[in-house]
């Protein structure tokens, strides 16, 4: 089973692998059932999806109807007014068929025009703030992409109490001085505050570029169970953090069974033998 942690100061216990349901973007019944069967054998109780990703709402909506009670749900506005935000939070909570979303996340909050409008006065905020005082949601979170997201997410949570960050974590990213320096005064201020934080992008290689796609990820991804292995220790030693699984559904069953192996974060040397033997490069710079 997939060990849990307390999701900073919700009160729930989540498993520090959450299932990352943008790998339903496009989908069928029989994936479904196969993918909730592993969830359910190995304890994966939280699910992350997006109002964006697709048709993905739609398919977890399935899962709800039988299971609500079994997973912390989250999804995700990038809707930056107040009216935008409403009208997509009335759409997720149609499609997933529930009354109410666990984690609510402002999505991918990194552009500056777009961070005001979203924090002002008729911004996606307020309707936060509405939907979680009428119990539609009860937590709200903040997610984003790149290089300046975790210095953005610190500007997030001095503007508000977020309950929840979502950021990229993965070995090049912090080979980066200024991402790596950010990235620890983000958690460090996640820690004093009771913050939740989920990163994403852990097996990340690289651009595609013109090589040829092997997974359904926008980047090419680790695939190999050893390779695997160590970039999923490799964040699950950063003991605060939870791991939001890949967008292809193929790799979740490795990913889970690198996650049951878990016993320590790997040396030095092996990831960064690893890093070089795959030629990994930053996603974003």
């Amino acid at each position: 089973m997939i060990t849990r942690l307390a999701f900073g100061r919700t009160g729930h216990q989540s498993s520090r692998v959450i299932f990352g349901a943008a790998a339903f973007w496009k989908a069928n019944a029989r994936v479904e059932e196969r993918a909730l069967e592993l969830l359910l054998k190995h304890g994966i109780n939280h699910i992350d999806v997006a109002a964006s990703y697709g048709e993905a709402e739609d398919h977890v909506g399935v899962w709800m109807e039988r299971h609500r009670d079994q997973f912390f749900l989250a999804t995700k506005t990038g809707e930056r007014s107040y009216e935008g935000a409403w009208a997509e939070l009335q759409r997720s909570l149609q499609r997933l068929r529930v009354d109410t979303i666990d984690l609510w996340q402002l999505h991918n909050l990194v552009d500056e025009d777009e961070w005001s409008e979203a924090m002002g006065e008729v911004g996606a905020l307020k309707a936060a703030i509405e939907a979680r005082d009428q119990g539609l949601v009860r937590f709200i979170g903040v997610t984003g992409h790149g290089v300046t997201v975790a210095a953005l997410h610190r500007r997030s949570l001095e503007r508000f109490p977020f309950d929840s960050v979502l950021l990229p974590l993965n070995y090049t990213m912090l080979q980066n001085p200024a991402y790596s320096a950010d990235y620890a005064e983000l958690v460090e201020m996640c820690r004093q505050r009771g913050v939740a934080v989920q990163t994403i992008k852990s097996l990340a290689v690289g651009d595609w570029g013109e090589k040829e796609r092997t997974t359904r990820t926008w980047y090419e991804a680790l695939s190999e169970q050893a390779d695997v292995d160590l970039a999923v220790h490799w964040v699950l030693g950063h003991e605060e953090v939870f791991l939001n699984s890949s967008s292809d559904l193929g790799l979740l069953e490795k990913i889970v069974d690198a996650a049951e192996r878990y016993e320590g974060s790997p040396a030095g040397a092996d990831i960064e033998a690893m890093a070089s033997r795959t030629a990994m490069s930053p996603l974003f710079t």
